[in-house]
């Protein structure tokens, strides 16, 4: 019965399918910004509804459309990532124009490759969309993307997200080639323009181009995902000179009879070495996860480098996570930027060392449709944070519930 109401067969070889989700989640920080001498703002709720219908017509058309509703309260401070009374998630149509083509265009989440620079920002309650035009390329062992996108900027209210603003665009090409199951390869070139962008050497235009490799794969019970990129180009009269090295490894054991994934994950991630040069170093990770370690998001991938092992477990329906992190800056001439990439703390002494973070995840998969969370975090200040007289230890925890339909 739930089946025949999902999907419907409306006539030959054309079908029309529903689908959404709502997930809940309670929020609290404890110190959230290193003082327990400001006002705490303890805990808020978050919801957020999504609702979708998917139209296929044969082998070669497609039409999504997805709205979304996320709400928040008693959250004092709240930002574009939290409400959005009722929005235009997702609407857009594809096209099969020949046999390996296939062309896009409207409003979707977009995600390349792991995510790292472009990423659907599930961890917040507001997904990132773009209104975009796409064209793909697609064989057995090799895909290709071209795009022009606009980010869409999110509102508080009813249908008032800004939309097909151009002071700020995004566009490139990637590629994936698939040459076995322990070698494949992404390879992109990605360009963004950006009006009045905010570092700490100051608000300019931004014209910034990142060309990057990522290779990734599975041997035997070993898994890994590296990815190097560099970027060029003009941040006002500045000349744009940045990059980053990823690291990811992750083996698969047995512990006491379970199955163990341990993994290491470290960044360095370059930040400006001069603000008075005519240079800005300061890497920019683009469009990531806004939760891009850990849902307490503190600190964003820029002038950053980290080391991040961690381990998690699967038993029965449940899900157990353990991870450390270490944080230092890159460069002492730079600041330390939040998960939105904004100048949150900004250089301030010759502190290097950063925090020490400690994170906990407890999930459980009732069946297909139900899931539940519990993460935890707790973050320790250090050298850096100390001398901005932020050094009261942070604690965060999120509950999340989520039923899809």
């Amino acid at each position: 019965m739930y089946q025949n109401i999902k999907a419907i067969n409306l006539f030959q070889n054309t079908t029309l399918s529903f689908g959404g989700s709502w997930r809940f989640q309670t929020e609290s920080f404890i110190n959230g910004e290193f003082d327990s001498n400001v006002s705490q703002d303890n805990i808020w709720y978050l919801n957020r509804f999504l609702v979708h219908t998917h139209l296929k017509v044969g082998e070669r058309f497609e039409l999504f459309a997805e709205l979304g509703s996320s709400l928040a309260t008693d959250k004092e401070d709240i930002g574009p990532v939290d409400k959005d009374e009722l929005y235009v998630n997702q609407l857009f149509i594809k096209y099969q124009f020949a046999p390996k083509w296939d062309v896009s265009g409207g409003r979707y989440n977009m995600r390349l490759g792991s995510g790292r620079l472009v990423d659907i920002r599930e961890g917040p309650n507001v997904r990132r969309s773009f209104d975009f035009v796409e064209f793909n390329y697609q064989t057995d062992n090799f895909k290709a993307k071209t795009f022009f996108s606009i980010p869409v900027q999110p509102q508080p209210e009813v249908f008032d997200n800004d939309y097909l603003n151009f002071d700020e665009t995004f566009s490139g090409v990637y590629t994936t080639a698939n040459f076995s199951s322990t070698t494949n390869l992404d390879v992109y070139a990605l360009y963004q323009k950006e009006n009045d962008a905010i570092y700490a050497s100051g608000k300019e235009n931004e014209r910034r181009v990142s060309v990057g490799i990522r290779h990734f794969g599975k041997y035997k019970k070993l898994t890994y995902n590296n990815e190097a990129v560099y970027q060029f180009g003009k941040f006002g009269d500045q000349t744009i000179s940045a990059w980053t090295l990823s690291i990811n490894i992750e083996r698969e054991v047995n512990l006491i009879g379970k199955r163990v994934n341990l993994g290491l994950k470290t960044e360095a991630i370059s930040g400006d070495k001069d603000a008075a040069d005519n240079k800005m170093n300061t890497f920019d990770a683009l469009y990531p996860r806004g939760a891009y370690f850990g849902r307490v998001a503190r600190f964003g991938p820029s002038n950053l480098i980290d080391v991040h092992p961690y381990f998690n477990t699967y038993f029965n329906k449940w899900e157990v996570s353990f991870d450390y992190a270490a944080f230092w800056r890159y460069s002492l001439h730079d600041g330390v930027y939040g998960a939105a990439l904004t100048l949150d703390y900004p250089a301030i002494g010759n502190g290097r060392f950063i925090a020490h973070q400690l994170g906990t995840i407890v999930g459980h998969r009732l069946n297909k449709f139900v899931f539940f969370e519990l993460e935890s975090n707790v973050i320790f200040p250090k050298r850096f944070l100390e001398s901005s007289n932020k050094e009261d230890t942070l604690y965060h925890f999120v509950f999340t519930s989520e039923i899809k339909f």
